[in-house]
């Protein structure tokens, strides 16, 4: 049960430290105007092909990173679901928000999202009264970590905005139907919206 627990903890480990230098990533060829939305967008689209194609046979390189970094239902069913959700909503907030809003909120998923789980798998022992998974103790350092992230683009209060409100939903599961909204698509677009209607009041 140990070695289990280990193991699960090393593969999460191996998962948000992914999840937090492709969002760095992502940011620094915004940053230096390497990469656009419609670059984003081509990126999806070859992601989308090479999702598809996993599930009927094993693509060298992407089999491997996949058992490396996706969950085990995801990659049966949605190969890459995560990183094609990632991009998307790196898309999405491209098409919304302003350059500095979207850069922050990508730094508020990569930084906050990342680690308010890692730290609520660690250190949580209060539990979030709005789901069932996480903790209370992950949402603050989530808090904390996305507002760093955002703070490097944004005004300190901008920045504090969007990782309150991006962490406050990303704690809620939010559903529709049966199938549960991906934590990738909702962080970036939270804390985009929070900025630009606090900019728009």
């Amino acid at each position: 049960m140990k070695r289990k627990n280990m193991e699960v903890n090393k593969f999460e480990w191996n998962r948000q430290l992914f999840h937090i230098f492709l969002g760095i990533g992502i940011v620094a060829l915004l940053v230096y105007d390497l990469i656009d939305r419609n670059k984003i967008l081509i990126i999806v689209i070859i992601g989308l092909v090479l999702s598809y194609l996993s599930t009927k046979l094993k693509i060298p390189v992407i089999s491997i990173l996949l058992k490396k970094f996706e969950r085990g239902e995801d990659t049966k069913k949605f190969p890459g679901k995560g990183m094609i959700f990632y991009f998307i909503g790196s898309y999405i907030s491209l098409l919304l928000f302003p350059k500095d809003i979207t850069m922050a909120s990508i730094m508020v998923l990569a930084l906050g999202d990342s680690i308010s789980h890692l730290c609520g798998l660690h250190f949580g022992k209060t539990k979030h009264p709005f789901s069932k998974t996480k903790f209370i103790e992950g949402t603050i350092a989530g808090i904390i970590s996305g507002f760093i992230g955002a703070f490097v683009f944004l005004p300190w209060h901008e920045a504090f905005l969007a990782s309150l409100a991006a962490m406050a939903v990303e704690a809620i599961e939010i559903k529709i139907g049966a199938e549960q909204i991906d934590d990738n698509l909702i962080v970036p677009f939270v804390a985009g919206a929070a900025v630009w209607l606090v900019r728009l009041i």
